[in-house]
């Protein structure tokens, strides 16, 4: 691992699931001194893995034995094996050139990263206005609940160090992985900071989010995280530099 610009190996994790015609773009967002890509493929009828390794021939290539977009991280950050784990989308919404920013922040002294499309600079070209609302609702009760100071929790642009992950626990199958993280984050007491990033509209295909059905599911998990008997820190939020 060549751990340029920075003296920590970075692995960025990038569940998939028929988005070989999104992976040419994202590929190219990767900055050149990421030392390792884990590709976990949800089982793909389309030329997915084939495009990946074309592209990036030391891919790393996990084919994912659950469901859910919250199975396919979890396995991929368990093959990860750099000192830091950054999560991006295989649909071209979250820019491969922020990495940057998200690894500076905890080589600054944060332990965990989360992306926020409503921090200063920050922002999104796809999201909807309901699905906005009930993104602002849902950050609202979980600050109010965890003592947080949160912009932005339903993003799935995260990094944190690889070492947390036993902090975390994290087990979950659905698009709630990316609150379940933040929770966590704050019962374990982890320093966060808050990264302003940009969401693109995903370039082809579909997403499988269902605003209501999956607004439940996290809802549920806000609930259920905060009355299961863990110790809720107060925890620091702040803005990256």
């Amino acid at each position: 691992m060549n751990m340029e610009p920075f003296a920590a190996s970075v692995t960025v994790v990038v569940p998939a699931m028929n988005e070989a015609d999104n992976l040419p773009h994202v590929f190219a967002t990767l900055p050149s001194w990421i030392d390792e890509v884990v590709l976990v493929d949800g089982n793909s009828t389309d030329a997915t893995v084939e495009v990946a390794r074309r592209l990036r021939p030391d891919l790393r290539v996990v084919t994912q034995t659950g469901r859910g977009k919250g199975n396919a991280l979890i396995e991929g950050f368990a093959a990860a094996r750099g000192d830091i784990i950054v999560m991006i989308d295989a649909d071209g919404s979250t820019d491969g050139r922020e990495i940057y920013s998200f690894v500076k922040a905890l080589l600054d002294g944060a332990d965990f990263a989360k992306g926020s499309r409503y921090a200063p600079g920050g922002g999104s070209d796809d999201i909807s206005r309901l699905r906005s609302l009930g993104n602002v609702a849902l950050t609202g009760l979980t600050n109010l609940l965890y003592g947080t100071r949160y912009t932005d929790l339903c993003y799935g642009y995260n990094a944190f160090w690889a070492r947390h992950l036993d902090a975390m626990a994290l087990d979950c199958d659905g698009f709630e992985i990316e609150t379940l993280m933040n929770v966590r984050a704050a019962q374990a007491g982890l320093a966060i900071a808050e990264v302003p990033s940009h969401e693109r509209t995903r370039i082809h295909g579909e997403s499988n989010l269902h605003a209501v059905r999956d607004g439940w599911r996290v809802l549920k998990t806000i609930f259920r995280e905060r009355f299961r008997g863990a110790p809720t820190p107060q925890t620091q939020v702040a803005l990256a530099k």
